[in-house]
């Protein structure tokens, strides 16, 4: 019976998300995230092909698992109940979760979070395979095609329209969580409570 791998991909991918959090993207190398483990340089080089490879990964991971509740937000959120028709209710309490779900993401994950303060370009994404950039850029059309959707419940059906539904669900949360991340601070207690309130106010 062959013996289990002692570090698995998520393993690593942890750790690379530390040292990314720690150092930025520059910390993150196949050395570096095998010394961060324990682990022989083999066993890093065994689960991607070189450095460029474990950068997307660690991004797109990142990105994948923020997007999964970010959709769940919306989606929960945005369905009426029995007393309740849907429409521009429904959809502002979708953008308000949504909001909310930037905020305590980023609380319940600060070292992502931090990651995510950087930006694909650069975790290598000109030299990511086509595969990673297909990924990428799905996740970005399905965020986008999402916020298009309740744009249009909402009736945002103009360009100043469709660009405060963007400020409210992403410009803003994000910009909340950035300041204090950046100056290394622990996010206030009331921060979802603020992001929700500012995101209400921008689409009443």
């Amino acid at each position: 019976m062959a013996r289990p791998p002692r570090f698995d991909t998520d393993q690593l991918l942890d750790a690379a998300v530390r040292l990314a959090a720690e150092g930025g993207p520059v910390a993150v190398t196949m050395a570096a995230v095998a010394q961060a483990v324990g682990a022989p340089s083999g066993s890093v080089y065994h689960r991607f092909a070189g450095r460029t490879a474990l950068l997307a990964e660690v991004w797109l991971r990142t990105v994948e698992r923020f997007q999964e509740g970010y959709f769940a937000a919306l989606a929960e959120a945005s369905v009426p109940d029995a007393e309740r028709r849907p429409g521009p209710e429904a959809a502002r309490a979708a953008a308000c979760a949504a909001a909310r779900h930037v905020v305590a993401w980023s609380r319940a994950h600060s070292d992502e979070a931090t990651l995510l303060l950087y930006g694909a370009k650069d975790f290598g994404r000109p030299d990511w395979s086509e595969e990673h950039i297909r990924r990428a850029d799905s996740g970005n059309a399905r965020v986008f095609a999402s916020i298009g959707t309740l744009a249009a419940d909402l009736g945002a059906t103009d360009d100043p329209g469709r660009d405060r539904v963007v400020l409210a669900l992403i410009d803003l949360p994000l910009s909340l969580v950035r300041r204090h991340l950046r100056a290394g601070e622990p996010l206030p207690p009331h921060a979802e409570d603020l992001a929700e309130e500012c995101t209400a106010a921008l689409l009443r």
